[in-house]
């Protein structure tokens, strides 16, 4: 009995936080306010401050934190050293000067408007200058705008706020006036957490390849799953434990893996945790509201909440405006960062136990910062509309500033023979190809050779988002077994009807079996190649190489009217007796051999009869 309703007691809470999701979230993006406001209200609903079905927030919330985890983790696996650094000036410059800016005007504010003392508003400044990551990575990822150039901005100062956030932890008894063995106790921290940077960048660098490697040749798909999650909150506690934030951790983590091999399989087993926890961590934002306080100090606490908000607003908009954006991405890159951040929730009990805050007014900038949290999506919907319309008319979007989705590219799925051979004339034209394969010996051979092949099995459908399916113009498969050619052509059509399929067929009977699951292009592996053996013998024989390639042109045109017969025929054969109408013949032989030198046309005339 006991166990029974111990189980229940487990049960419930997760009943009602996926009930209320499965309610709430539908119902926002119907009204396209979004998904992050959806949870929030939702979290708000079940709530101490609703109706009260779920009252443990502080546990919830800890492991919703796991949700911006795994966020920063994927976003530095998508990132690589290389873009990273072309953002520099961004993450130095815009980052720091956002915070600085951002941090005075706010303790200004708190401090003449809100009576609170001068080192409580300097530190409360700094805290809510802070911007959400969660809710501001939600926002783009919605808007597909990760990519664009105010995407990429709008991550360089929430990258460098999480770079900050052990100083402002460690300035902390410094305001406070505790300066006793303040300096040490600073050298020491920074020695920390240098150590925890070399830990994460060794183990990164030399040993994560090897031991994916290893996990891979297993084959135990739950394995790898189990040893990505061990990546990611391994790099996560160990920052938390020099002193830093577990998801500039997790991002280092992903950083140093976005040139691996493994990167899309990891991807692709990260993300269902991902999304799960994001959402556990807006709902916990939205419980941990104090009701009480919010009813008995309602109009001073929605006036600050939006003075925050536009107050963050403007100063990330004129800072964007004046390091070179245009006014339309300057906008929209403002509208992501009006919230306050969770660190918020961190520093006002830090400072409180410090003397440098009432237990009041703790209170009452924590319901701001979660106030901000529904308010600023709010108003980035808002905001987002009149970017939209500043935008100049007839401007093309220069091309660094298109959407990954909107960019042309070529998804392989297998490095075989096959594949080796049709990647080498994708490369030689230049253009953008992702190659997966999920044999580690063949991965590993290729780079030999300075072929990129990234681990990933290409009948998993999370792993072909993850390697950019969605935005793929031309899927191509060139695995080596016929029935998975089948089966992944079955998913591209269905879950990626935009991108054009190309595959690889066996044999015959293969190839009208593709044919008819809709493939828009297939050669069967030995067709070409046999073509061109027969050529290269008529060309030994008879010394005619323009004759022999005529001939090699007319055979491929004759194979391809075969296959489209044999196609009507199954499809004719399929009808009921009353639905058939004799077809028209596909061939025609004499106009055809007109189009042939007399010489050709005779020789081919035996090609006319049907197989």
């Amino acid at each position: 009995m006991t166990e029974h309703a111990h189980t229940g007691g487990m049960l419930l809470p997760i009943l009602i936080f996926l009930g209320s999701a499965v309610i709430a979230v539908p119902l926002f993006r119907f009204l396209r306010l979004g998904a992050v406001i959806g949870y929030l209200i939702a979290g708000l609903a079940i709530g101490p401050a609703g109706f009260g079905l779920i009252g443990e927030s502080q546990t919830i919330a800890n492991v919703a934190e796991l949700g911006v985890v795994l966020l920063l983790f994927i976003i530095g696996l998508e990132l690589e050293p290389a873009k990273l650094l072309a953002m520099r000036k961004d993450i130095l410059g815009l980052g720091s000067l956002q915070m600085a800016v951002t941090a005075v005007v706010l303790a200004a504010g708190l401090w003449l408007l809100a009576g609170i003392a001068p080192r409580g508003a300097i530190l409360a400044g700094i805290a809510l200058a802070f911007s959400s990551t969660a809710i501001a990575m939600q926002l783009l990822e919605e808007r597909g705008a990760v990519e664009s150039v105010y995407g990429r901005r709008s991550f360089a100062v929430l990258l460098m706020q999480d770079v900050l956030v052990a100083p402002v932890l460690a300035i902390i008894p410094l305001v406070a006036g505790e300066a006793s063995g303040t300096f040490r106790e600073g050298l020491l921290a920074f020695g920390g957490a240098l150590a925890a940077f070399a830990a994460v960048i060794f183990a990164g660098r030399y040993m994560l390849n090897p031991f994916f490697a290893i996990l891979a040749r297993v084959g135990a798909r739950e394995v790898m799953a189990a040893a990505a999650l061990l990546v990611v909150l391994g790099a996560a506690v160990l920052m938390q434990a020099a002193g830093l934030s577990m998801a500039l951790g997790a991002f280092l983590a992903g950083l140093l893996l976005s040139e691996s091999n493994f990167r899309h399989q990891l991807e692709a087993d990260i993300e269902p945790f991902r999304g799960l926890l994001m959402g556990l961590f807006f709902m916990s934002v939205g419980m941990a509201i104090d009701g009480r306080l919010v009813m008995n100090n309602a109009g001073f606490l929605i006036a600050a909440a939006l003075a925050v908000v536009a107050a963050k607003g403007v100063v990330a908009f004129l800072l964007m405006r004046m390091s070179g954006s245009r006014a339309c991405d300057s906008l929209s890159g403002a509208s992501t960062l009006t919230t306050a951040g969770e660190f918020a929730f961190v520093v006002f009990p830090v400072a409180m136990a410090a003397g440098l805050l009432t237990a009041q007014q703790a209170g009452l900038l924590a319901a701001i910062t979660a106030m901000t949290m529904i308010a600023g999506p709010l108003c980035a919907k808002g905001l987002d509309v009149l970017a939209s319309r500043i935008k100049p008319d007839g401007e093309a979007m220069p091309a660094e500033e298109i959407p990954g989705e909107a960019r042309g590219n070529i998804l392989v799925i297998g490095f075989g023979r096959f594949g080796q051979l049709a990647v080498q004339v994708l490369l030689a034209g230049r253009t953008n190809v992702t190659v997966i394969d999920h044999d580690v010996a063949r991965i590993r051979s290729a780079a030999r050779f300075g072929f990129k092949v990234y681990y990933g099995d290409g009948r998993r459908l999370d792993v072909l988002r993850a390697a950019g399916a969605d935005a793929a113009r031309v899927i191509a498969i060139c695995v080596d077994r016929a029935e998975d050619v089948t089966a992944i052509l079955d998913m591209c059509k269905v879950n990626f009807p935009l991108a054009r399929v190309h595959v690889r067929a066996f044999d015959r009977v293969h190839a009208l079996e593709l044919l008819e699951k809709r493939a828009d292009y297939q050669v069967r592996e030995t067709f070409e190649s046999a073509i061109v053996f027969g050529g290269s013998v008529y060309v030994a024989v008879t010394g005619d190489r323009a004759r022999a390639r005529e001939i090699e042109a007319y055979v491929r045109e004759r194979d391809i009217e075969r296959l489209a017969s044999q196609q009507a025929g199954a499809a004719y054969a399929e009808l009921a007796p009353w639905q058939k109408i004799e077809p028209e013949p596909l061939t025609q032989p004499a106009r055809r051999a007109k189009a042939l030198s007399p010489e050709t046309a005779g020789i081919v005339g035996e090609a006319e009869r049907p197989l």
